[in-house]
């Protein structure tokens, strides 16, 4: 979803707070969750769990990683639920857990992810939240879920393509602009 704003127009701060929250969402979403679909999809479950060395972090590690950080800043720092994240086992964890099964998990929390800020009220985006024993405003919270989403959604293409060994093709470039293979919407046009 791409939030198109007159260039004249004098917007006010809900206006805004709610481009940007739509914006959040879409990315999420939108952007985001389908370029980590189809990595998973291209990889076996052995895979998913391969490492480069004990120091690094498994797609499957990223993937648990990225539901308890979405589900600790979004669904329970910003609508409330019950904070129970053990982030360390998100990292920890070396089993076998099957891809399905760990991507049907990030696609619930990031579900649980839009219907928060779905309902969000726009008003209390400056409203200072204690998450992770950090005080942040509630923009600082989304700002943080994308951007961090972002980058080990960067992280989990760039391991797809070491093992894969091929182009993951979410654009078609043969018009000489990217168009999005995925549904997901250009961010911006020109």
């Amino acid at each position: 979803m791409v939030t198109r704003v007159p260039e004249s127009t004098n917007l006010s701060a809900i206006e805004i707070s709610n481009a940007f929250v739509a914006q959040a969402r879409a990315l999420l979403s939108h952007n985001f969750l389908p370029k980590i679909e189809r990595c998973v999809e291209q990889l076996t479950d052995e895979k998913v769990w391969w490492r480069a060395n004990q120091e690094s972090n498994s797609i499957g590690n990223l993937l648990l990683h990225l539901s308890g950080n979405a589900r600790q800043w979004i669904v329970c720092g910003l609508g409330g639920a019950p904070d129970e994240r053990e982030r360390q086992q998100e990292f920890d964890r070396r089993d076998l857990m099957p891809r399905n099964e760990i991507l049907a998990r990030l696609k619930q929390t990031i579900a649980e992810v839009d219907e928060v800020l779905a309902r969000f009220e726009l008003a209390q985006l400056l409203a200072p939240r204690r998450i992770q024993g950090s005080v942040v405003t509630a923009l600082e919270a989304i700002f943080h879920v994308v951007e961090h989403f972002s980058m080990h959604t960067g992280q989990i293409i760039l391991i797809t393509k070491m093992l894969q060994q091929q182009d993951l093709n979410f654009y078609d470039f043969s018009t000489g602009a990217p168009v999005p293979t995925l549904g997901q919407q250009p961010l911006s046009e020109p």
